[in-house]
């Protein structure tokens, strides 16, 4: 710090900024404004995660319509090239054609919703009712099996009839309690069925919201590149493209060949089921088809409500069911799948089975469905970094090279630089 003393009747006091200081001071700033940021987040985290949450909650239509858009944007594009050759050879009408293409697009979605609903309605109406009328069937079963059991144990048969004096007041306690509860109950399914009527109306008007968004994809995309290279500089705009073209080729790819996969695994269920004249056929095929969309434990979780609906019914059935199920996830998992699938995803199942559990841990059945494909594309952003970084080490990429089971060896071999020229262009040009 230097200080210039002015003439008498002026106090100016001038200081000169040592750069290096400078620099120091700023960096230990932005450190401590990065450090008081983190733990407000921490202290304050739920009232942050309550603002999140109620901003997901406001803005679940766009969601619903984002999502519907991406699972009609392929139907709508074949339809539009189907209409562009059969109604525009002469004169080319290119929005006559994407309205023709988003109309169909939507049609085909909500003719399906409504199919498999109305499957749904009917076939869980007519199991109901099927279950009530063989009550007493089962009930005279149940006796039967626990007459012959009895019959052949007589000491759980005392132990049986001392435990049944002890019931009455058990039962007497249990509806006491019960009673006060009754209003926290009859809050909770009203709550539910509010939440369902909010959750219906976000889907309906998601379908509004999407339609807007085939329509005008193009301009979305257009402008959504106009803010990224007026925000980033030219470098980060195009990686930031480029990562959104992979997660858009991933995603793409990973949610249409699914779809086809657990629509064909539904038809082959169904096929099987009604060949051996199995039970509640067509439920079962819609709740193994719907539940196979999530990859690997799909088939495993649709599974385990099939089996209790057949064990109801006709328990023996159930273990020619289970064995069913485990050869057809076998058959999907190694012979199907891959073929429709390919490698979209590149995860190893381990990686397929953290994804699945930490995006259902977080949101749900559509984390279940969406944790894969995008973790995906995380994993394979991170593996392009590390590649580069290793790259610019002159080191190799590969996984088989750092096998190195003993630890005094020496790091994998150094990347062979290009060879050079040792020719000049002008000899080598007359040697041809």
């Amino acid at each position: 710090m230097l200080m210039n003393y002015p003439p008498k009747g002026r106090a100016v006091l001038k200081i000169d900024f040592n750069r290096k200081y400078t620099t120091i001071a700023a960096y230990c700033v932005f450190t401590f404004a990065i450090c008081l940021a983190m733990v407000l987040v921490c202290i304050c985290f739920p009232t942050i995660s309550g603002y999140i949450k109620a901003f997901f909650k406001v803005i679940a239509p766009v969601t619903w319509g984002v999502v519907i858009a991406y699972i009609c944007n392929p139907i709508m594009k074949f339809f539009e090239r189907v209409s562009t050759r059969l109604l525009c050879k002469k004169k080319p009408h290119p929005k006559l054609c994407r309205y023709i293409g988003v109309f169909i697009s939507m049609f085909l979605l909500i003719a399906v919703i409504s199919l498999l609903l109305a499957l749904l309605i009917i076939q869980v109406r007519d199991s109901v009712m099927e279950i009530l009328y063989n009550i007493p069937a089962y009930i005279s079963q149940l006796e039967a099996l626990a007459t012959k059991f009895l019959g052949d144990y007589p000491e759980l048969v005392k132990a049986f009839e001392d435990q049944l004096e002890t019931i009455q007041p058990r039962l007497i306690e249990f509806a006491n309690n019960l009673i006060p509860r009754l209003g926290d109950i009859s809050i909770k399914v009203k709550d539910g069925a509010i939440d369902f009527i909010l959750a219906l109306k976000d889907f309906i008007i998601g379908f509004i919201v999407a339609i807007y968004l085939l329509i005008s994809k193009e301009t979305f995309i257009a402008q959504a590149r106009k803010v990224l290279y007026a925000l980033f500089p030219n470098n980060v705009g195009k990686s930031i493209l480029r990562v959104s073209a992979r997660a858009n080729s991933t995603l793409s790819g990973f949610l249409s060949g699914k779809i086809l996969d657990s629509f064909i695994i539904g038809m082959a269920c169904f096929i099987v089921m009604k060949i051996l004249d199995w039970e509640f056929a067509v439920l079962i095929s819609v709740i193994i088809g719907v539940t196979n969309i999530i990859p690997f434990f799909g088939p495993f979780f649709g599974a385990v409500p099939s089996a209790l609906l057949l064990l109801m019914a006709a328990p023996k059935q159930v273990i020619p069911f289970v064995v069913f199920i485990i050869i057809l996830q076998q058959v999907d998992g190694n012979i199907l799948g891959p073929k429709i699938l390919g490698d979209s995803t590149g995860l190893s199942p381990f990686w397929v089975m953290f994804a699945i559990f930490v995006g259902g841990g977080l949101f749900g059945f559509a984390g279940m469905l969406l944790g894969v494909p995008v973790f995906a594309v995380i994993y394979a952003m991170f593996s392009d970094f590390v590649a580069h970084l290793l790259k610019k080490k002159r080191l190799s990429h590969r996984t088989v090279d750092y096998n190195v089971i003993d630890i005094n060896n020496p790091p994998p071999s150094p990347i062979p630089a290009a060879p050079k020229e040792t020719e000049p262009k002008a000899e080598a040009a007359g040697k041809k």
